[in-house]
């Protein structure tokens, strides 16, 4: 058994030394920290959604910390290559500490609207930024992607740790603690413009997406253009394929030829993405307030705990599965975004018929959530790194990036519905628990 184990552990150490043999110490720790740092504020805005807006419906903060990252996704991708990637970066710095700063300075007395157009301007940051950083894998290769996501899904952990460290342990205020937060942002200054290796970016700063003339390309994006040709993915070379929408004489593309583009990602990419965001998203919002049991079959003294470490349990999943791309590839992305819109039915009836037996089961059933999360995010744009040929490849990783913010926008109306059906359903049948969280039972 021994000898097996040690083997095991040897083969395992072997495969974790060749993964990181050529990888770029400095390209990790930047895209790691880009990832950190663009999510981060995300996460504490939600995690202070409470203080924020009071009585407000909390699911209006999620509206306005995502619909503002869904509408820069849609659009900027067909604009952005124009910008240079150090311009973007002092930007996004700069929306994002003044919304934290508008935040923290607004007077209780004032109305909240002002509080939410400061999240409005962090959300521009968080979703420029993570269409632009995923851009930028595209120079820096496959681990780049891999730090990326595992900084995105670090976030998730360090956000809501640093929110409840500060108000609740070290005692600062939600003020304190928000202008704190106002100047994580500079981080990425500091990535970008001191860790990040600029040799890749010296010959792309400003370049466009242009068409390269086949006798140019290389002899793997040929190959790669004729796979996916015979499989029908990603690209043919018709007369409407993306391929044809490049201008053949090296001229900037147009916002139609971009379109077009756009529409060839829908089924391989963007579909699976939307999918699972939706699922994820509406059982955090909509589900997991329902999913209580009683206190004395529980690790818990009060209802209202029962929610944050369902959070807890759904972002570690994700930051295990963000970081996995360098061991574990997931290459069909359909299966696992079924399985979470199975995960959203199991939970919706057990929050119905309280099936479940101990909520042990559920947190089981919410870490995996996180896993199935994160894998989608991840591998779908890793799918993209490996598949597309490189003229294409900004572009698709950039504009995919719209999917998931969809689908946490569609998730947020259908959050708001569900969690006020389902309360309202246990309660018609005697299960008054989601109420007793509501008035601090």
């Amino acid at each position: 058994m021994f000898p097996a184990m040690a083997s095991t552990w040897a083969a395992y150490k072997a495969k974790l030394g060749a993964v990181f043999q050529n990888a770029d110490a400095s390209v990790l720790v930047a895209f790691w920290l880009f990832g950190l740092i663009n999510n981060v504020l995300y996460v504490i805005i939600l995690s202070a959604a409470q203080d924020l807006v009071g009585s407000v419906p909390k699911g209006v903060v999620l509206l306005a910390d995502v619909m503002p990252s869904f509408v820069a996704k849609l659009i900027a991708p067909y604009l952005i290559h124009r910008v240079p990637y150090s311009i973007r970066i002092l930007i996004f710095v700069a929306l994002s500490s003044a919304g934290m700063l508008m935040i923290a300075f607004t007077p209780p007395s004032r109305s909240v609207a002002v509080k939410l157009f400061g999240v409005v301007l962090s959300s521009l940051s968080s979703g420029g930024g993570e269409l632009s950083f995923l851009g930028l894998t595209h120079y820096y290769g496959p681990m780049s992607l891999a730090a990326w996501s595992s900084g995105t899904g670090g976030a998730g952990l360090a956000g809501a740790g640093l929110y409840v460290m500060f108000t609740d342990w070290v005692g600062l205020s939600v003020k304190a603690t928000i202008l704190a937060s106002a100047f994580l942002p500079a981080v990425m200054l500091v990535s970008f413009f001191v860790i990040l290796p600029r040799g890749p970016l010296k010959a792309s700063d400003v370049e466009e997406y242009r068409a390269v003339p086949e006798q140019d390309l290389e002899e793997e994006d040929l190959e790669d253009m004729a796979a996916s040709n015979s499989s029908a993915s990603l690209l043919n070379t018709g007369p409407g394929s993306v391929s044809a929408a490049y201008h053949r004489e090296g001229r900037p593309s147009s916002l139609w030829s971009n379109i077009k583009r756009a529409k060839s990602l829908v089924i391989p990419y963007m579909m699976p993405l939307f999918l699972v965001y939706v699922a994820e998203y509406t059982i955090n919002q909509g589900v997991s307030p329902t999913l209580l049991f009683p206190l004395e079959s529980s690790p818990f003294s009060e209802f209202r705990s029962f929610y944050p470490f369902y959070g807890f349990l759904y972002q570690l999943g994700v930051f295990i599965s963000r970081s996995s791309t360098p061991f574990i590839r997931i290459h069909h992305l359909y299966v696992p975004s079924f399985l979470q819109v199975g995960n959203l039915v199991l939970l919706t009836v057990h929050s119905l018929t309280n099936f479940i037996p101990t909520v042990y089961i559920v947190f089981i059933v919410v870490f995996w959530e996180g896993l199935l999360g994160g894998a989608v995010y991840v591998n779908t744009f890793a799918e993209i790194l490996e598949n597309v040929p490189a003229t294409e490849r900004e572009f698709s990783l950039s504009a995919t990036s719209v999917s998931d913010s969809a689908g946490i926008c569609t998730a947020g109306f259908l959050g708001m519905a569900m969690e006020v059906w389902l309360c309202n359903w246990q309660v018609g049948h005697g299960q008054d628990w989601c109420r007793n969280i509501e008035v601090g039972g």
